[in-house]
């Protein structure tokens, strides 16, 4: 498991998390629920760990709706902080450019 990930279903364990403006609106277009991005990230999968990144360490987290559909959910903890998790991106991942199980990109 990565630790990142750890890190962040921790602080949403306990309730220390952000949206970005740029997640709403991305979870508006694909439909998306917060209550659903929050409800799944306790199993939520690893798609990307980039755990040095400019930002902060952040992950690419592949999690279900609650109907069983796919979601994207790129999370992040700001650099030089140990919270909030924040909500970078949300969007639901297509097959034509992810693999069938939405783990790993497809090449071009």
């Amino acid at each position: 498991m990565s630790e990142t990930l750890a890190r962040i279903q921790a602080l949403v364990a306990r309730g220390s998390y952000l949206v970005s403006n740029h997640a709403y609106d991305e979870m508006l277009e694909d439909a998306i629920l917060l209550e659903d991005i929050l409800a799944s990230v306790a199993t939520a999968e690893i798609v990307e760990d980039y755990p040095l990144a400019n930002r902060g360490p952040s992950v690419l987290a592949l999690q279900r709706d609650a109907d069983g559909r796919h979601i994207h959910v790129l999370w992040g903890i700001p650099k030089g902080l140990t919270e909030p998790a924040v909500v970078i991106t949300a969007y639901r991942p297509g097959p034509a450019l992810w693999s069938s199980d939405f783990l790993k990109r497809r090449i071009r």
